[in-house]
């Protein structure tokens, strides 16, 4: 037989295209359509109902950039159509290219009450099936004019981005308002077709499968009559019948399918947009719920429940009734998707603590999975966070976007930094927005690297962003594709069941252990600055202000800001999401979030000198309040108590170069007239800290414009230029006294000015170095580099509850692909006996290198680049243009343990007040290995103080706590502070409880205060 393939798929395409898709609707009448433009802001409901409306048409233009056009539509079903399936045509203006970027629309009855969304793959309302004939019918549109940020051009600087800057133009066209007669068998054919050609494409061409179907499609559009093809699309039909009935093969692989809409809490929309998305969405998937007794539909992120709870109520009323008939499924368990590579520990700890809380409170569930499709890789502390809220499975699949390195496995034990495994799938989909063609299921089944040994694999399926999520067309081709030869099994399924199912089917997963490192999106990092620096400062605030207020209620009787607490903490959470904190989102988002970081911060402020004078009391004895977790200047951690000024007094001296020399009896720190340092030498030690010939705190300039993704990306190359910021304006002497002595030194370059005040302090060995940058570059990357005179393979960085080694060379190209790295509070390189941390107080990206020197000792070179701003122009074309401030400390002859203390306290700075007398801490730990990163009263209002802590040096520890109250008892708690028996065992004794650790474990302790104190 001749092969006639080609010809029968192009045959396919055109017929479905251009005759049997525009047969679905082959009888319409034109609706009414009237129009109101909101001023400003969105507007509740009830006004944009009572607004008074003029009359518009189809082909007007309408919607200014962020703009709210409230469209009314009336009309009548003809009499004629009595018995037929009727449904509203409603298109905004729509480019089915681009669900989850353009324009939206809420549909509400008269009466307010929301129908569905509107988007470009879900235009349809429907009035009945059958309908009587003759009824009225009338509908108002909420439509949102969202301007496309992400067009066919995707990376081109725009000004939409802002509603401050993105004018008033119209943005789109009214292109179709509708009453139609909505033939059903005829989109059942579309289906039928659409699934058997997709099938088709993907089979082998020497199979029988692939021409079997081949038949059958070219008799099924032999039985179309192309001018009749409502009457005849049954025929055509019955041709496919036995095709669609073939069952598929014992070995198919089996996708569960989760109908799913990824809503970023925000990206190229503002927060606002997203509360409206969000609405949009579960108004269709509760309607969809409604009519298709199969589906499943999960959503994750707790934020985006509360803001349906807060703004539309009504919504929310039809989610929680379909939550608790088991169908639509809370999933996840967190506040928001966050990123994980930049939260603090309580951050990533409270993520799950609010989001799992939330879950419960509202719904009864409790989570078992952690669902974070799209955030931009895993810190290797993380399964121990997952474990520790009562989770064990994990989701994901950004991964498959690495550039350079395929990850060797879809379902596997990710194993953390403490040894906690957690399994873990990665759909071999590769995509959040799965659609159930047969181009997606076929890569899913070629893709999956776990053959022969598990056959199961998850499909989340719909639209995102406001793409309205599943269709009715994604239901229909999953009820196909349930059993059909050629091609894996398709049922819907909740994501607990798909795991439980997986899990058990492979219990020998492979192990993969340490972080989840995505090789792509480095540059979010560092991109938007000013949202990193809010949310570190936002962090350290939280910690104090608990700890302060803790210590407050208990020794002073002050009332314990639940609430207030409670709230500070979700916003914070909130702009953790992974386009908020890694500084991809538009410039609207970010502006936002500096205002909310400085209200926060207020707020925070306000709560700590609160609890501060209550407990200091009145009087003038000078105190220092130390919230750090070590203690310092003679004061314990959680203390406050008068400082104790340590060691020698500070001296300087010139230098011949135009520099000058500084000295504390532990350091001595050489500035050159260039201001650089030139030499930091550990006296202790004899040993000189910077490389021989080289400069540390050296600013290095390089081009920064990736081949993609402006704000999120940094690609490899760029490093082939740099530039060194070594002319200086100005190296002068700032204060000196006897217990600090500094240097500042001032350089302009291009259109930017840098002041940098290097401070070498009484006691401490440490060169802290405070640096203003006035920025205006544009498409440029600053970094501050530090060539350390150590030889190391490997260097750690902190992450979430301790630390991970990455390795300094780049023997593979797993290795070389981590040329942009995320750490917290330190990075430390060391020799055994001997090592230099640096440490920071806002700042997550860096890169460390290593060079063997060509002079006499072959000497190797250490860098250690801190990455401290970018300029990228999308989506911001402003981004981080203005002022900065970063504070970071280069630390010689620091070991693991030093890094940890000085990198706490760089982000907790002494606060001087003034008082009655010390007040000792509310809680105290006899082990620095053992540090507390959060005290606090417990959330149940119990009066219970809750203590956390971890193992931080990556050995055993064993450590004895002591309560600076009457101890009734203790329990170890997860992290909703529920006992928990894979806690550590307790040895309480008297007001002390004694523990044991293993490396970079996490303890959640809960402490009953004697009395019944609540």
């Amino acid at each position: 037989m001749h092969d006639d393939r080609a010809l029968v798929e192009a045959r396919l395409k055109r017929v479905l295209d251009e005759r049997i898709r525009p047969a679905l609707h082959p009888e319409s009448v034109p609706l009414e359509v009237a129009a109101w433009v909101a001023p400003g802001e969105p507007v509740p409901v009830a006004e944009g109902l009572a607004a008074a409306y003029t009359p518009v048409a189809v082909g007007d233009a309408w919607g200014a950039p962020w703009g709210t056009t409230w469209f009314r539509v009336r009309g009548q079903v003809p009499a004629e159509w009595a018995g037929r399936t009727v449904e509203a045509v409603l298109d905004l203006g729509f480019d089915e290219r681009m669900p989850g970027f353009q324009c939206e629309a809420l549909v509400y009855r008269p009466d307010g009450s929301p129908v569905k969304g509107l988007n470009p793959r879900n235009r349809w309302v429907r009035v009945g099936a059958p309908v009587r004939g003759g009824e009225r019918v009338a509908w108002h549109l909420e439509a949102a004019s969202n301007p496309v940020i992400l067009d066919v051009h995707p990376f081109l600087p725009t000004p939409l981005g802002d509603r401050e800057t993105a004018g008033r133009a119209p943005q789109y066209r009214l292109a179709r308002m509708d009453l139609a007669v909505f033939d059903t068998e005829v989109w059942e054919l579309v289906q039928d077709l659409e699934v058997l050609g997709e099938l088709m494409a993907e089979l082998p061409v020497d199979g029988p499968r692939r021409w079997e179907v081949l038949r059958a499609v070219g008799r099924a559009l032999d039985a179309v009559d192309l001018q009749r093809v409502n009457a005849t699309a049954g025929a055509a039909r019955s041709e496919l019948r036995e095709v669609l009935a073939a069952p598929a093969g014992a070995s198919a692989h089996r996708i569960s399918a989760v109908g799913h809409a990824h809503i970023d809490s925000a990206w190229l929309w503002p927060l606002r947009e997203t509360v409206r998305k969000v609405a949009r969405t579960t108004s269709n998937m509760t309607a969809l719920l409604a009519d298709e007794p199969e589906f499943v539909y999960a959503m994750s992120q707790a934020q985006q429940y509360a803001w349906l709870k807060e703004h539309r109520p009504e919504v929310y009323a039809r989610v929680k009734a379909a939550v608790a008939e088991g169908r639509f499924v809370p999933a996840g368990g967190m506040w928001v998707e966050s990123d994980t590579n930049m939260p603090g520990s309580e951050a990533m700890a409270r993520q799950f603590v609010h989001g799992k809380r939330f879950f419960l409170e509202e719904f009864g569930v409790e989570n078992e999975e952690a669902w974070l499709p799209d955030t931009f890789g895993f810190a290797a502390g993380l399964p121990q966070i997952i474990r520790a809220a009562g989770a064990k499975w994990l989701l994901t699949q950004k991964i498959s976007w690495s550039q350079v390195n395929s990850f060797p496995h879809h379902t596997f034990r990710w194993e953390g930094i403490d040894g906690t495994r957690i399994f873990t799938h990665f759909p071999p989909v590769d995509t959040y927005n799965c659609q159930l063609s047969g181009g997606e299921l076929a890569h899913a089944v070629r893709n999956f690297k776990d053959k022969g040994v598990a056959r199961h694999s998850l499909a989340p399926t719909g639209w995102g962003d406001g793409g309205g999520g599943t269709t009715r067309e994604m239901i229909a081709k999953a009820r196909r594709l349930r059993d059909l030869d050629g091609s894996p099994t398709v049922v819907w399924e909740k994501p607990a069941d798909f795991f439980a199912r997986a899990e058990a089917e492979y219990p020998q997963a492979p192990v993969w252990v340490g972080e989840l490192y995505l090789e792509l999106h480095r540059g979010t990092l560092t991109s938007q600055a000013r949202t990193k620096h809010g949310n570190r400062r936002s962090e350290q605030l939280l910690r104090e202000a608990e700890l302060w207020s803790a210590t407050a209620a208990v020794r002073c009787g002050r009332p314990y800001p639940y609430g207030e607490l409670d709230r500070l903490w979700k916003t914070v959470l909130l702009h953790q999401f992974h386009d908020i904190l890694p500084g991809s989102s538009i410039a609207w988002v970010h502006r936002e979030a500096a205002a909310t970081y400085a209200a926060v911060a207020a707020e925070l402020e306000g709560l700590i000198a609160g609890a501060l004078a209550a407990l200091a009391g009145g009087g003038d004895t000078g105190l220092v309040a130390n919230s750090a977790p070590h203690a310092r200047g003679g004061v314990a951690a959680g203390a406050l108590a008068p400082p104790v000024a340590e060691g020698p007094e500070v001296s300087v001296a010139p230098r011949d170069d135009g520099g000058f020399t500084l000295t504390n009896g532990l350091l001595r720190i050489g500035i050159d007239g260039r201001g650089l340092v030139v030499s930091a030498y550990d006296l202790a030690a004899g040993r000189e800290t910077v490389a021989p010939g080289a400069a540390a705190n050296l600013l290095q300039i390089h081009p920064d414009f990736p081949n993609m993704w402006d704000a999120w990306d940094v690609d490899a190359f760029y490093r082939d230029v740099v530039t060194d910021l070594t002319d200086a304006d100005e190296v002068v002497l700032g204060a000196v006294g006897p217990d600090a002595v500094t240097v500042q030194v001032s350089r302009t370059f291009g259109d930017s000015r840098v002041a940098q005040s290097l401070t070498l302090a009484r006691g401490q060995r440490r060169l802290d170095i405070d640096t203003e940058v006035d920025w205006h570059e544009t498409e440029k990357f600053l970094k501050a580099a530090f060539p350390l005179d150590v030889h190391a393979e490997r260097y750690a960085a902190e992450t979430q509850f301790g630390h991970l080694y990455r390795p300094t060379h780049t023997n593979t190209s797993w290795e070389a692909a981590k040329f942009e790295a995320c750490a917290h509070r330190f990075v430390h390189v060391g020799e055994p006996g001997w090592g230099v941390a640096l440490v920071n107080d806002a700042l997550y990206g860096h890169d460390v290198t290593r060079t063997v020197r060509d002079d006499g000792d072959r000497g190797t070179t250490t860098t250690v680049r801190l990455s401290l701003l970018r300029a990228p122009r999308f989506p911001d074309p402003e981004t981080d243009q203005g002022r900065h401030r970063f504070r970071y400390a280069l630390v010689p002859g620091a070991g693991i343990a030093d890094a940890v203390r000085e990198g706490h306290r760089i982000n907790l700075p002494e606060r001087r007040i003034s008082g009655a007398a010390a007040v000792p801490p509310l809680v105290a730990v006899d082990d620095d290995a053992t540090v507390v990163t959060a005290v606090k009263l417990a959330d149940d209002g119990s009066g219970d103080v809750v203590v956390r802590l971890h193992e931080a040096h990556g050995g055993r520890a064993t450590a004895v706590l002591t309560a600076g109250f009457e101890l009734a008892g203790a329990v170890a708690t997860d992290l909703l502070e529920r006992p928990w028996e894979d806690g550590p065992a307790l040895d309480r004794e008297g007001n002390s409880v004694r523990m044991r650790l293993r490396p970079f474990q996490i303890a959640t302790l809960r402490l009953r205060r004697a009395g019944g104190a609540r």
